[in-house]
């Protein structure tokens, strides 16, 4: 189920990491409000998230693995609608 509270590019974020990954644990958050007229707010107020993940696919992945594997989720997100992310993985149990 999508977070209806988010805009489109934090829904299809969300909708991205769901199903690529299977996560028993899911928040995205927009981050934007804290970045208003900062480099890379573009003024759409979805720029700029925060994305809490649990998924078994990151059991025994360093962190840049981990990263990695959200970043190629959200593909062409980043070049184009995502200025910054800021990622919290973990395998289940940590």
């Amino acid at each position: 189920m999508v977070d209806q509270s988010l805009g489109p590019v934090g829904q299809e974020i969300e909708t991205r990491v769901r199903d690529a990954l299977s996560p028993e644990h899911l928040a995205v958050i927009n981050d934007s409000a804290q970045h208003r007229g900062h480099m890379g707010d573009d003024g759409t107020g979805e720029s700029h998230f925060t994305v809490e993940v649990v998924a078994s696919a990151f059991t025994g992945q360093s962190r840049v693995a981990r990263q990695r594997l959200v970043n190629a989720a959200l593909g062409d997100l980043m070049a184009t609608k995502v200025h910054a992310l800021a990622i919290k993985a973990r395998a289940p149990g940590e």
